[in-house]
């Protein structure tokens, strides 16, 4: 019988989660069975990724940088991923703006679903979680940023997944360094980072191996976690818009991969499938980030010099989905709400989204945060605040689902622009 691809196992998982998941809708007691029963088999799949996430970006970037044997190779590469980064936020915060100038959504919500959201959500916990977190980001100077990103101990670092930038810099503190030391010298150290890699990989094959189920017990959990569809329905218009744009934003990186590196787009969007599949069901660019390496060097032909840098950078600090979800979102609260924007408060959003996109990187659940940083920048009423964001707060959890798969092909896309260029990049 004929082996069935990792792909289609975790779409079979993800489809019978969906079933299941509103099976459990019709029992009373569904909810309590899926969050005793179902819920932590997803739980410890996320974890068991985010294991191995630091370890992986450890290894594999020290290996990479100390393999590039000339340094000249490394800043020729960290250069041309963040100007690639950025041109692909800048078009996807675009597309964002686009659509929802031409399609209006948030003119078509009454006045008494408004009033509704704002009744459930506005003092809910995790708005107002989300309104201070934003807060405290804008509050912050404007070197804050570079100034976190260093951190004053390396094992701290290593112990917390949000420090993910910390735990790049320390690797290519770490790489450089051994680099400039020599081969003789570095390579006890080497070999041992080299080993690690190894090893980190084959945890990855075997993690892999519970994919399925973990998707099933993931997007269950989501469908019986739902809101109240009365409002989903009320929502339709404004979700499908962003759906619409993420949708072609991976047309857009289609073209990129096709342009730049001359290859199938077809053939590129099979081989990254599954890690588009785990980003769906987790939400989640850092907890995919062990899969989506695996992918992209084993099956797509990057370089792991390149891949090590490019990759785990993209996880942290591009957002294209994310970028392109706060365009809309912004615009649509204020078409809702009635608060009147220009054309230059929208050229506005275009630049606060993208220095959000990276500023608050390491923030948790940072879409939301971003969302505030770029309302308040065109001066959106802050006794608003909390009713904007409870407008689209029932919708942003399957958003977030959607625009992470967008995340992370982004950022496959960009790793094979980046390697392609720098003739590391040999299709497979």
């Amino acid at each position: 019988m004929k082996k069935i691809e990792l792909h289609w196992k975790i779409i079979i998982g993800m489809v019978l989660g969906l079933i299941f998941g509103f099976i459990l809708l019709q029992f009373e007691g569904g909810k309590n069975f899926s969050n005793n029963w179902i819920k932590p088999v997803g739980t410890i799949f996320i974890k068991l990724l985010k294991l191995i996430a630091i370890p992986l970006i450890l290894a594999s970037l020290i290996k990479g940088i100390s393999d590039l044997k000339d340094i000249s190779k490394f800043k020729l590469i960290g250069l041309r991923t963040i100007i690639v980064y950025i041109c692909t936020t800048i078009i996807a915060i675009s597309i964002g703006l686009i659509l929802v100038n031409i399609f209006e959504p948030g003119d078509g919500v009454s006045a008494e679903t408004v009033s509704k959201l704002t009744d459930t959500y506005s003092e809910s916990k995790g708005v107002q979680q989300k309104l201070s977190t934003a807060s405290e980001q804008k509050s912050i100077g404007p070197l804050q940023f570079i100034e976190d990103v260093v951190p004053d101990n390396a094992f701290k670092a290593f112990s917390d997944n949000r420090l993910m930038l910390q735990v790049i810099f320390v690797s290519i503190f770490l790489g450089i360094s051994m680099l400039l030391i020599g081969d003789d010298k570095s390579k006890p150290l080497k070999s041992i980072f080299d080993s690690l890699n190894d090893v980190v990989l084959k945890m990855v094959d075997l993690i892999m191996l519970t994919a399925p189920y973990a998707v099933f017990a993931l997007l269950a959990n989501v469908v019986v976690s739902s809101d109240d569809s009365e409002i989903l329905m009320a929502l339709l218009k404004y979700a499908l818009i962003i759906v619409f744009g993420l949708i072609i934003m991976i047309a857009v990186y289609s073209i990129l991969v096709f342009l730049f590196t001359k290859t199938n787009p077809v053939w590129f969007l099979k081989q990254i499938s599954p890690a588009q599949l785990l980003a769906f069901s987790t939400s989640s660019s850092a907890a995919t980030l062990p899969v989506t390496m695996d992918r992209v060097e084993k099956y797509i032909g990057v370089d792991k010099e390149v891949s090590s840098f490019v990759l785990p950078v993209g996880a942290t600090i591009n957002m294209d989905g994310t970028s392109l979800y706060q365009a809309v979102a912004a615009v649509f609260i204020c078409q809702a709400l009635a608060f009147d924007i220009s054309f230059y408060d929208q050229l506005t959003i275009v630049l606060t989204a993208l220095l959000a996109s990276i500023g608050t990187a390491a923030v948790p659940g940072a879409g939301m945060v971003m969302l505030v940083i770029v309302l308040e920048s065109i001066g959106f009423p802050a006794d608003k605040l909390a009713i904007g964001i409870a407008l689209i707060f029932a919708v942003d959890r399957p958003l977030d689902m959607f625009r992470t798969v967008v995340n992370i092909t982004g950022d496959a896309t960009v790793s094979m622009i980046v390697a392609n260029s720098v003739g590391k990049y040999s299709k497979k």
